[in-house]
């Protein structure tokens, strides 16, 4: 789910890399099939996918995750969105939106010959798509890891950031929603 959540966000890098393929391919030099290069940006994510599993398995061995596979304290919830929320407002996540947002200074910079370097290329693009997204992505566990309609919200947002050109202000809003929202949190699950 994760990985079907972050593909399309991907689309602009994706459909550059297949155009510059393309040229290359027109004008008779070595070039590489797109799908290496989306290849790599699942293994990206599919690890991070693997590591969210496993605190998810973590989290209901600990009883802290409710059927639908949310968190059933509001605490941790609370948490969850201030830490999420803190993050949106880094220089990291910055940094990596920067990257995420414009694919043609991706490939200028990054750029590697062959399979193996789409390969690699695919998974640098995914880890900085990890930097931008990865504590998002932690909100599923506070609305539900299979909540279709909370992991659409989740996936609306991480597509707006990244194509709409206020992307880096809407970051910045989303962190300070989600901050006070996660504080509202932890005040309603205290004692």
């Amino acid at each position: 789910m994760m990985i079907g959540m972050m593909l399309p966000s991907a689309a602009p890098m994706t459909l550059t890399f297949a155009t510059v393929n393309r040229r290359r391919r027109e004008l008779g030099t070595p070039w590489v099939p797109t799908a290496v290069f989306v290849a790599g940006y699942l293994l990206a994510w599919g690890a991070f996918s693997l590591a969210a599993t496993a605190a998810q398995l973590a989290l209901e061995h600990a009883k802290l995750m409710a059927p639908m596979a949310a968190l059933s304290s509001p605490l941790a919830g609370g948490l969850v969105f201030v830490a999420a929320g803190l993050y949106q407002l880094t220089p990291l996540k910055h940094a990596c939106l920067r990257r995420c947002r414009s694919p043609l200074a991706f490939v200028l910079e990054h750029w590697r010959e062959g399979r193996a370097g789409a390969l690699r290329m695919g998974a640098q693009h995914g880890a900085y798509c990890l930097g931008c997204c990865a504590f998002l992505m932690a909100l599923l566990f506070v609305g539900g890891v299979m909540n279709l309609l909370w992991a659409a919200a989740i996936a609306a947002w991480v597509l707006a950031e990244k194509l709409l050109p206020a992307g880096a202000v809407l970051a910045r809003v989303a962190g300070l929603i989600a901050i006070v929202f996660g504080a509202w949190m932890i005040m309603q699950g205290r004692p």
